[in-house]
């Protein structure tokens, strides 16, 4: 699920408002995190929202057209192409997805967040992954109270696991699902926490590797952890990446680079 804070129950799914706009994902004052430090703890999951009809592919995909690639790095020097697609969730009924803009920017991709709980995703649906890695470039502008997610074997009719990094120092690794209504549900594989996650205003650079049942984070070059998942045996798809504001803003994030390679 999509937690404020990132938190979550064990294996609670809910269903959230789901809207078309295309990787993912008040807080304290920006501090670093000392090695010694406790990690925090989890506090409770927001309430769910209502869901609305999945976007249309018309409505899903910006409109410049080229050769897709397999093995790449995005840096975000020319508009993304329609191998990229967009898919925003909202965790409040008075989110506005409208007030999100992302655009390369500078040799960047730039995202403002100009509304709460909003849950902006980005899907690269040129080739399918069976095996894949994913890595990102993410420097925090804004408030300390926002995630950033990495997603593997993106399915638009299925679901999609996704690794979600929040700012205050806390990971979960989800399974999104499209549910029949077409609203998206979110289902906690596993959790924890990292020291290795940089709080505040400072760049992390987050790496997911997808390899048959075992699914893996690294964080700043620190492996984390490595899951094996055959709850939900999701077996290849597209990837993708979200950031996602919560209950403060502004929420600015820049990302250097967006690298697909094989493990």
């Amino acid at each position: 699920m999509k937690f404020h804070h990132r938190s979550l129950f064990a294996f609670v799914a809910f269903i959230l408002v789901v809207g078309m706009a295309c990787s993912a994902l008040g807080g304290n004052e920006p501090t670093a995190v000392p090695t010694a430090q406790p990690l925090p703890t989890n506090p409770p999951l927001p309430t769910s929202a209502p869901a609305q009809p999945l976007p249309t592919q018309e409505q899903q995909q910006p409109p410049q057209p080229v050769q897709n690639q397999t093995f790449f790095t995005e840096e975000f020097d020319a508009p993304l192409s329609s191998s990229w697609s967009i898919l925003t969730v909202t965790g409040s009924n008075d989110a506005n997805p409208d007030k999100v803009t992302v655009e390369p920017k500078n040799g960047k991709l730039r995202w403002d967040f100009d509304s709460e709980y909003v849950y902006y995703y980005l899907f690269y649906e040129g080739a399918s992954y069976s095996d894949v890695t994913i890595e990102v470039s993410a420097d925090n502008l804004g408030r300390n109270n926002n995630s950033i997610s990495l997603i593997c074997r993106y399915d638009p009719n299925v679901g999609w696991y996704e690794f979600n990094i929040a700012n205050n120092g806390l990971y979960d690794i989800l399974y999104g699902e499209v549910t029949s209504s077409g609203s998206i549900g979110y289902s906690r594989i596993t959790n924890g926490g990292s020291n290795a996650i940089k709080q505040g205003k400072d760049v992390n650079v987050y790496k997911i590797s997808c390899v048959g049942d075992k699914l893996s984070l690294t964080i700043n070059g620190q492996d984390v952890t490595t899951i094996d998942e055959k709850k939900f045996g999701l077996g290849e798809g597209g990837v993708g990446v979200s950031v996602s504001s919560f209950n403060v803003l502004p929420i600015t994030v820049e990302m250097e680079y967006f690298k697909i390679s094989e493990p």
